[in-house]
């Protein structure tokens, strides 16, 4: 696992930031499989900031499990800017959680498309007062490279995202 270690140091960040907030985390995963979950409860004490884990990997269980409507799937596909964000905002909904993470993508080796090849990942952060916001990423490697970078981006992006520059509250 290349990105182990980057993996391990964006956790341990994140649980420091957690736990000084006071927040609880949530996740939901599609092509990671719970993959962000498991780094996060891996570690002790995980049960003071991490609430609960969704993996979401069809299109129903993204509905039946998040909210997400049948018109993003169908309008925009489940790898998008649209179905990450609702994926985002529905973990919040559909938990006690304070801040999500969520993510979609391909991870291959199958599935890519010209429009969106494999390593395509799109990744959202949200908060319980309905911010959430996207990024696109474009992953290079193999099937488990493109999901260990997710798991990677993802967490640093919560990181960032609770730095208290960037706290809203």
């Amino acid at each position: 696992m290349v990105y182990g270690n980057a993996i391990a140091r964006a956790a341990e960040l994140l649980a420091e930031q957690l736990k000084r907030q006071q927040l609880m985390a949530v996740t939901a995963e599609s092509c990671t499989g719970g993959g962000i979950a498991h780094i996060l409860t891996s570690m002790a004490g995980s049960s003071g900031w991490f609430e609960r884990g969704f993996v979401t990997y069809s299109n129903e269980a993204k509905q039946d499990m998040l909210g997400v409507s049948a018109d993003i799937l169908e309008s925009h596909g489940a790898v998008s800017e649209e179905t990450a964000l609702a994926m985002a905002r529905g973990a919040i909904n559909h938990s006690r959680g304070h801040v999500s993470v969520a993510v979609t993508g391909i991870a291959g080796p199958d599935g890519g498309s010209e429009d969106k090849p494999v390593g395509t990942v799109w990744i959202a952060w949200g908060q319980k007062l309905g911010y959430a916001e996207a990024q696109c990423f474009h992953f290079q490697g193999d099937r488990e490279a493109v999901r260990q970078q997710t798991i990677l981006e993802a967490i640093r992006g919560l990181n960032a995202r609770l730095e208290p520059s960037q706290s809203a509250g």
